[in-house]
C-alpha cells in the first residue's frame, strides 16, 4: 500500500514539474533557436523513456530520466550554446530543489546534463542514455531536416550565413566522429547513421557537381565531355551499390539465424523427444509439427542464400552490340585474361556503355535481392507461425490428453 502511495506522489510531482518547464519553455525560449527547441526536448523525454523501458529501469532511475531530458537545454534560455550544459545544471539544482528531490538525485540529473557536453562523456548506463537521446536525430530518416534546423540556428547566432555544402561538410565530419554509447543505439540508431552518412556524401557530391556547372557556365564551357563521368553520377551508383550489397549481406545474415535456430530446434528433439514419444504417444502429433516447421523454415532460409551459376562468358559479339556486363563476376570467370581486359577498354572508351553496365549490374543486384527478401519472408512466416502452432499442439496434448488415451 505504502509503495502504491509513494509512485502516486512522483506521478503528481512529475505531471507537476512537466506543466512548469513547458511554461518556462514558452515564456524564455528565445525566438532565434531553431534546433534546440521544445520539440527537440520532448522527443528526448520520448527516447529516454524508451531506452530505460528497454533496460528495465526503476520508477525513480526512469524518472530521473525524465527530468534529466527535461532540463539538458535549459542552458540556452539564458545564453549561446557555449556553456548551455554548465547553465542547464545550474537551472537543475534550483528547480529540482524546489519540487523535492533529494540531493543525490539533483547530483546525478546533473551529472548527466553536463555529460551531453561535446565530446560526449557518460560514465554509467545512465548517463549513456542521456548522451544518445541527445543526438538521437542521427540514426534516424529525419537527420537532415534536423541539421538543416541546426544550420538554421548558427547562422542566426553567429549573425552571417553559412553555405549549405560547407554546413554538410562539418555535418559529415561530426557524424563520422560520433559514438553512440548504449547497445541499444548501437543496434538501432547505428545502421540508419551509416545510411544518413552516404546521403551527405550523395548531397556535398550534387553540390559540388552545381557549382562545377556554374563555374563552366561563367566560363563559357557549355560543351560537356561525355567520355568524363560526373562524379555525381559516379557517387550515386557508388551509393545505390553499396546499399544492395549491405542489404544483401544483411539477408544473408539473417538466412543463417535461420538455419542455425531451426537446425538448433531439430537437434533437441530428435535425439531427446523422439526418444520419449513411446512414452508419451501424445506428443507425436506436436513432435511432427515442429519438425515440419523447421525444416521448411530452413529450406526456405537455405534458398534465399544460395547462389546461382551462370555461364561466365561475354562474347565480342555481346561487347561489339554493348550488351554484355563485365561488371558481375559471374558474366566473366571463364573468358580469357586477354579476352577481359580488351572488352573491359572498349567499356571504359564508352561512357554510355559503362553507365549502362552498371545500370544492369544494380537492376540485377535489385532482382536478386527480391528473392532473398521473398524467400526470406516465407522462412520466418513459417517459423513464427508454425512454432506457435507447435506449441500450442504441446499445450493441448499435455493439457487434454494423457498418455494412456492417446
Amino acid at each position: 500500500m505504502q509503495v502504491k502511495v509513494n509512485l502516486i506522489k512522483v506521478n503528481i510531482q512529475s505531471e507537476k514539474f512537466e506543466v512548469w518547464i513547458r511554461e518556462m519553455f514558452a515564456r524564455r525560449q528565445k525566438k532565434e533557436v531553431c534546433y534546440h527547441t521544445i520539440d527537440h526536448t520532448t522527443l528526448m523525454v520520448e527516447k529516454v523513456r524508451e531506452m530505460g523501458e528497454f533496460y528495465q529501469f526503476s520508477e525513480e532511475d526512469q524518472e530521473d530520466l525524465f527530468y534529466t531530458a527535461w532540463l539538458h537545454d535549459v542552458g540556452y534560455w539564458d545564453g549561446s550554446a557555449a556553456g548551455h550544459e554548465a547553465r542547464g545544471a545550474e537551472v537543475a539544482q534550483t528547480s529540482l530543489e524546489k519540487f523535492g528531490l533529494p540531493q543525490s538525485r539533483i547530483d546525478r540529473i546533473k551529472k548527466a546534463i553536463l555529460a551531453t557536453q561535446m565530446p560526449q562523456s557518460p560514465a554509467d548506463l545512465f548517463e549513456s542514455i542521456v548522451c544518445d537521446a541527445d543526438l538521437y536525430h542521427l540514426g534516424t530518416e529525419a537527420f537532415y531536416q534536423q541539421t538543416l534546423l541546426l544550420k538554421c540556428e548558427n547562422e542566426k547566432a553567429a549573425g552571417k550565413p553559412t553555405s549549405l555544402k560547407e554546413w554538410l561538410v562539418e555535418s559529415r565530419a561530426f557524424t563520422l566522429k560520433h559514438r553512440y554509447h548504449t547497445s541499444f543505439a548501437q543496434q538501432f540508431l547505428e545502421p540508419v547513421k551509416k545510411v544518413n552518412l552516404k546521403y551527405l556524401d550523395l548531397k556535398i557530391e550534387q553540390l559540388e557537381s552545381e557549382n562545377r556547372g556554374k563555374t563552366k557556365k561563367k566560363n563559357n564551357k557549355g560543351k560537356k565531355d561525355k567520355s568524363k563521368p560526373d562524379r555525381g553520377v559516379e557517387t550515386l551508383f557508388r551509393v545505390t551499390s553499396t546499399n544492395h550489397m549491405e542489404l544483401s549481406a544483411m539477408a544473408d545474415t539473417k538466412a543463417n539465424i535461420m538455419i542455425s535456430v531451426n537446425s538448433i530446434i531439430i537437434s533437441i528433439v530428435v535425439t531427446i523427444l523422439i526418444r520419449k514419444l513411446e512414452e508419451f504417444p501424445n506428443y507425436t502429433i506436436p513432435a511432427i509439427l515442429l519438425i515440419s516447421t523447421c525444416l521448411i523454415a530452413m529450406v526456405f532460409a537455405i534458398l534465399a542464400t544460395r547462389p546461382k551459376v551462370t555461364k561466365g562468358v561475354v562474347t565480342k559479339e555481346d561487347i561489339a552490340n554493348r550488351k554484355g556486363n563485365l561488371l558481375y563476376f559471374g558474366n566473366f570467370y571463364q573468358m580469357t585474361l586477354e579476352d577481359y581486359t580488351d572488352g573491359m577498354k572498349e567499356m571504359l572508351k564508352d561512357a554510355d556503355y559503362l553507365y549502362g553496365s552498371m545500370t544492369r549490374d544494380i537492376y540485377y543486384l535489385g532482382k536478386v535481392l527480391s528473392k532473398k527478401y521473398l524467400m526470406l519472408r516465407k522462412s520466418y512466416n513459417v517459423f513464427m507461425f508454425g512454432f506457435i502452432i507447435s506449441v500450442l499442439a504441446f499445450l493441448v496434448a499435455s493439457l487434454f490428453f494423457e498418455p494412456h488415451q492417446y
